[in-house]
C-alpha cells in the first residue's frame, strides 16, 4: 500500500538526521535567495515582509501558548525586543545588504564563523571555559575567515582593502552570535511559542529601517521574482527550517542538533556553484577546510 501524506509527514518527523539536515539546506537556501533577490526586491523590503508573512503564518499555529505564556514574561518584554532585533532584523539587514557586493560562496563560508563568536561571547559574557582545543578551533576558524574575506591575497589584509560585503557579513554573524548567546536567559516556554512571539517584533523593529530605506534610496515594486523569493525565504528558512530544527532538539536534543548548523557553510557554496554558477576557488576550499575543523576542535566538549 503507498505512503499516505499524514504517514508521510509522521516519519519525517521521527527522522532527526533527515530534519536536520534540510534545515541546513533551507538555512543554506537563504544565502541562494540573497543573491537572487539583487535588482528584485530591495532589503528592507525582503525583510519587512518576511517578518509580516511569517507572523501570519506562525501565529495559528502557536498563538494559543503565546497567549498563556504572556503573563509571566511579559515583564521580559525589554529583552525580547533587543533579541529579535538583533537575530531576526538586525541579522537580516546585514546579510541582505553584503549579498549585495559579495558572492553567496563567501556568505556561506562566512556563515561558519558564527558557532566561533558564540564561544566567544559566551566566555566575556558568563565566563564559560575555553580549552585549549577550542582556543585552536578560534584561531583556525578566524585565519580561514580572513583568507575568504583576503579573497586569498594577503596584500589585501595588510592594505585593508577588504570587500564590504564580507565586512558586513562579517558583522551579521557577529549580531547574531549575541542574539545566540543571549538566548542563555530565554524565558521558560516552548520553543516554537518563543519564535511566534518574537516574529511581530522583527516585523515592528523592520518597518523603521524599511521607511530610512525607502527614503534614502527610494522605494520600488518587487518583481514578480522578488515576491517568489520573499514568498521562499518566508515558507523554508523562516518557517519549516525552524519547526524542523525545534523537532530536531526535541528528538535528539540542543547539542546534537546544534552540530547540524555546521552544514550551513559546507551547502552554501554548493548551492552556490550548482544554482548561480559562481566560482569556486581553491582558498575556499581551504578557508572550508579551516573553518569546519575550527568549528570541530572548538565544539570538543560535550557541552550542549
Amino acid at each position: 500500500m503507498p505512503s499516505t501524506p499524514q504517514s508521510l509527514t509522521a516519519r519525517l518527523y521521527a527522522a532527526p538526521v533527515l530534519l536536520l539536515t534540510l534545515t541546513a539546506l533551507m538555512w543554506a537556501g537563504n544565502t541562494i535567495a540573497s543573491q537572487v533577490a539583487k535588482g528584485e526586491i530591495s532589503p528592507m523590503t525582503l525583510i519587512l515582509v518576511r517578518w509580516i508573512a511569517v507572523t501570519a503564518i506562525m501565529w495559528p499555529l502557536f498563538g494559543a501558548e503565546v497567549r498563556a505564556a504572556w503573563p509571566t514574561v511579559r515583564h521580559r518584554l525589554g529583552w525580547m525586543i533587543l533579541v529579535a532585533t538583533l537575530g531576526f532584523t538586525g541579522f537580516n539587514a546585514l546579510f541582505y545588504y553584503a549579498a549585495l557586493s559579495t558572492s553567496a560562496v563567501n556568505m556561506g563560508i562566512l556563515q561558519g564563523a558564527i558557532p566561533v563568536v558564540v564561544l566567544i561571547g559566551a566566555y566575556l559574557a558568563y565566563r564559560t571555559p575555553v580549552t585549549p582545543a577550542q582556543g585552536l578551533g578560534v584561531l583556525a576558524t578566524m585565519v580561514g575567515v580572513a583568507l575568504v574575506a583576503a579573497r586569498g591575497d594577503l596584500s589585501v589584509l595588510l592594505g585593508l582593502a577588504l570587500n564590504a560585503g564580507d565586512l558586513l557579513m562579517l558583522a551579521a554573524a557577529t549580531v547574531y552570535a549575541l542574539y545566540a548567546v543571549a538566548l542563555r536567559a530565554r524565558p521558560e516556554m516552548s520553543g516554537g511559542a518563543f519564535f511566534t512571539m518574537l516574529t511581530p517584533i522583527a516585523a515592528l523593529t523592520a518597518m523603521p529601517l524599511a521607511a530610512i530605506e525607502w527614503a534614502t534610496l527610494g522605494f520600488f515594486w518587487p518583481t514578480p521574482t522578488g515576491w517568489g523569493v520573499a514568498a521562499f525565504v518566508t515558507i523554508f528558512p523562516s518557517c519549516l527550517a525552524q519547526l524542523f530544527f525545534l523537532r530536531g532538539v526535541d528528538l535528539i536534543g540542543p547539542g546534537r542538533a546544534g552540530v547540524y548548523v555546521n552544514l550551513v557553510p559546507v551547502f552554501a557554496p554548493l548551492l552556490a556553484v550548482v544554482l548561480l554558477g559562481q566560482t569556486f576557488a581553491l582558498y575556499h576550499a581551504i578557508a572550508l577546510c579551516l573553518v569546519l575543523g575550527g568549528i570541530w576542535l572548538a565544539q570538543r566538549t560535550g557541552r550542549a
